[in-house]
C-alpha cells in the first residue's frame, strides 16, 4: 500500500514538475533541506514498517515537523549568516544511511532465507 502511494506521489511530482515554474535561487536552500528531511522520514517509515512498529501518526507528524524545523534552522542560519542547515543535512543524511542499512539487511536476510528453503526443498526431492 505504501509503495502505491510512493509511486502516485512520484507521478504527481513529475507532472507538476514539468509544468511548474523554477524555484528561485533564494529559496533553493529551504527546498533542498525540506526534501532531505522528507526523504529521511519516508525511509524511516519504510524501516519501521519492516520492523512491524509503523505508526501513521508518528510518520505524518515526523514528516511535517522535520521539514518545518529544518527550514526554520535554514532561516535562522541565513539571518545569522551561518550555514546551520549543513548540520541538519549531516544529521538527516546519516539517519537516511542508517535506515537504508536496516532496509538492505532485511531484504538480504529475506533473500537468504528463501534460498535456504529452496535448496532444502531441492535436497528433499532428490
Amino acid at each position: 500500500m505504501i509503495v502505491l502511494f510512493i509511486i502516485i506521489g512520484c507521478l504527481i511530482g513529475v507532472i507538476l514538475g514539468t509544468n511548474a515554474p523554477t524555484i528561485s535561487y533564494m529559496y533553493a536552500d529551504y527546498l533542498a533541506i525540506a526534501i532531505i528531511a522528507a526523504l529521511d522520514t519516508v525511509l524511516g517509515g519504510i524501516s519501521s514498517s519492516l520492523k512491524n512498529n509503523f505508526n501513521f501518526k508518528v510518520f505524518v507528524s515526523g514528516f511535517f515537523v522535520n521539514a518545518i524545523l529544518s527550514m526554520l534552522l535554514t532561516l535562522l542560519g541565513n539571518k545569522l549568516n551561518v550555514d546551520i542547515y549543513l548540520a541538519a543535512i549531516v544529521v538527516f543524511v546519516s539517519r537516511m544511511f542508517n535506515n537504508l542499512t536496516i532496509i538492505r539487511r532485511h531484504y538480504i536476510e529475506k533473500w537468504d532465507n528463501m534460498r535456504k528453503v529452496s535448496s532444502e526443498e531441492n535436497k528433499d526431492k532428490k
